[in-house]
């Protein structure tokens, strides 16, 4: 309880003539009900306090000394009418009564109890039948003091209950903690219920929250966003019309999206074009049929139902691109560039000193949030980060700098032999070219007839995408994405290839790659029951291979002088196989960490887990049957019924 709870005469005065004056003067007398006209001539909602005997009385009839809150707003007022929206008289002394399951519920909340049934459920079960039932008149909703839930402090919990409210009764520590719950509800009712109607609700409780309201938005600007969400969420709680707009911006960069919807700025033709991004990227996410945004248009213009259109399809086709004014908007574009290739920590680097420079587009604006909604910048504001974010002052503020949240990619390439079977990295290969830039790949080893780069997209989308209409061929082409692979290399990517690795069929892309440079190849099959694992490595220099090697279970083939750094009879000892054939797969960790070493080369996890990446189909990298030679492809048909 707030520390007006303790003295219940000013809080129950407060409420009194807040209600009273809610009220609407011009009604009629026909449209108010009778329990009302005393309360709203008196200016109080309550009734004359009881006596210390009627109290004393009452616990004699219950046979409990009552709780202190409850027993102690008794001696102010003896009953009180409209306890929030759906309660209309709440019991005196007289009218307190046992609830002994009247409703039946008691088979329902909490359900049958089993060993797995937390001490809320518990208590829950026995409530009904014990509680003590506050409500006199109400809209089928439920008030019940609980003597058998009872704090440190001596107070009951209170439950809450109705019907139609399809949840769970809702608990209060007190009967205090509940009346104070009541107090927030009126008050949001009674806003919402004025600005529906163009009216205003305004007193001195509502200046003194839309007061706090805005210093929580200085506090979010000058990275104190842990306590400017604390003062929004009471503001909320009481209607304030801003807060919760305010608030969903602070949600959304924590990672948080059930139930934000950026209320009163999706319609705002100032806002909507950024906030209305941000939730149809969560809807593109969760591959939703219809826009969650569409229902926050109801009061829009028609220049932002116009606008809207363009936003939903760009983010649909995957082309929406979050901008912003000044230098954060120059940050925002060159971090964009690195993600796109795969350098999502560098970008995130380059967007985090940058945020002191951002600025709002106005007074409702508190974070870049339309970065969660960029195809390519989105994935990189994780929790972590939104926090980083939103700790770190901007728009002119002053206050501490927070410290950076760490990067999330590992270094080098010993991460690929993590070996969880559900990865979807579990098996791979790819190619490592050195001073070549990504964009020059599809030129290099791109298919001829498809040499260019798609749009960038995730691992999932670009293989259900480009994987699906394939004419099944001899040919083991690879559908790559490509990024940058440390300092002056790039890198094409294929993960759970299609085909298995064969060296007798297998040409290496590396020696189309490496003309005037050099370039390295990788190939990884984890081992299975059935057949032992297979990791190979080649490295070609000007469109000439200069040394290979092949691990298959316990044999090992080379060609060339493989460098000591790089001998397999180091990487992947005998003794190791039994751990090789547990899916440890130690030699080709001991593997990926030297050939990191060697070349100083490193692949981005984030993006390739998570990010997005350009794609394009390499050429074969397996060679055409020759003269006696043929294939067979395997076809699976389905029936129809």
């Amino acid at each position: 309880m707030t520390d007006f709870m303790d003295d219940w005469l000013s809080f129950l005065v407060r409420w009194s003539q807040e209600w009273a004056d809610a009220q609407d003067p011009g009604a009629p007398a026909s449209e108010r009900h009778v329990r009302d006209e005393e309360p709203v001539r008196t200016r109080w909602l309550g009734f004359p306090p009881a006596s210390e005997e009627r109290i004393q009385a009452l616990e004699e009839r219950l046979g409990h000394r009552l709780p202190p809150s409850y027993r102690t707003f008794l001696a102010v007022s003896d009953g009180w009418r409209h306890a929030g929206g759906f309660v209309w008289l709440l019991a005196g002394t007289d009218t307190v009564r046992r609830h002994e399951d009247a409703a039946g519920l008691a088979e329902y909340f909490p359900g049958d109890l089993d060993d797995d049934s937390t001490p809320e459920d518990v208590l829950l079960a026995g409530m009904w039948e014990r509680a003590l039932q506050l409500d006199v008149e109400s809209d089928a909703a439920y008030v019940l003091l609980d003597p058998g839930d009872v704090d440190d402090a001596g107070e009951w919990a209170v439950y809450w209950y109705a019907s139609w409210h399809a949840s769970p009764p809702e608990r209060y520590a007190s009967f205090g903690a509940f009346m104070e719950a009541m107090y927030r509800e009126f008050h949001s009712l009674q806003a919402s219920c004025s600005g529906g109607a163009g009216a205003e609700f305004v007193n001195a409780t509502t200046r003194a929250l839309d007061a706090s309201v805005e210093t929580a938005r200085l506090d979010a600007l000058s990275g104190r966003y842990e306590r400017a969400s604390a003062s929004l969420a009471e503001a909320i709680a009481y209607g304030r019309p801003r807060a919760t707009g305010l608030r969903d911006q602070i949600r959304r960069l924590l990672g948080e999206t059930y139930m934000v919807y950026f209320p009163g700025l999706t319609a705002d033709p100032l806002y909507a074009p950024e906030f209305l991004a941000v939730l149809a990227a969560e809807d593109v996410r969760h591959h939703r049929d219809g826009p969650s945004s569409a229902h926050r248009l109801r009061d829009a213009s028609d220049e932002v139902r116009e606008a809207a259109d363009e936003i939903l399809r760009q983010v649909g086709d995957g082309t929406f691109r979050y901008t912003a004014e000044g230098p954060f908007g120059g940050a925002v574009e060159a971090a964009r560039e690195l993600a796109r290739w795969g350098d999502g920590d560098a970008a995130w680097r380059i967007l985090r000193a940058a945020l002191p420079e951002w600025r709002p587009i106005g007074p409702e604006h508190l974070a870049p949030v339309g970065l969660c909604a960029d195809p390519l910048l989105g994935p990189l504001i994780t929790p972590e980060r939104g926090r980083e974010l939103l700790a770190t002052p901007r728009a002119g503020q002053r206050g501490d700098t927070p410290a950076p949240a760490a990067d999330l990619d590992p270094p080098g390439l010993a991460w690929l032999a993590e070996g969880d079977p559900g990865n979807f990295l579990v098996s791979y290969r790819f190619v490592l070219v050195e001073s070549v830039e990504p964009a020059e790949l599809p030129g290099r080893i791109g298919a001829p007839e498809n040499a260019v780069l798609n749009a960038p997209m995730t691992l999932w989308d670009s293989r259900t995408r480009f994987h699906g209409n394939r004419t099944v061929t001899w040919e083991d082409e690879a559908l790559a994405t490509v990024g940058r692979a440390g300092p002056g290399w790039s890198f094409a990517f294929e993960p759970r290839p299609g085909r298995s690795f064969d060296e007798r069929w297998f040409v290496s892309p590396g020696i189309a790659a490496s003309r005037d440079t050099r370039a390295v190849t990788v190939w990884s099959e984890p081992g299975r029951t059935h057949r032992p694992g297979v990791f190979h490595l080649s490295v070609t220099e000007n469109g000439e291979e200069r040394y290979a090697f092949t691990v298959r279970g316990t044999s090992v083939s080379r060609r060339g002088s493989v460098p000591a750094a790089l001998d397999p009879d180091r990487l992947f000892p005998q003794d190791d196989a039994h751990a090789e054939r547990l899916s440890e797969r130690l030699g080709e960790r001991r593997a990926l960490e030297a050939l990191a070493a060697e070349f100083g080369v490193r692949l981005p996890r984030f993006a390739l887990s998570r990010g997005r990446l350009h794609s394009f189909r390499t050429r074969p990298w397996n060679r055409p049957p020759g003269p006696g030679e043929g294939y067979v492809t395997l076809g699976v048909v389905r029936a129809r019924p």
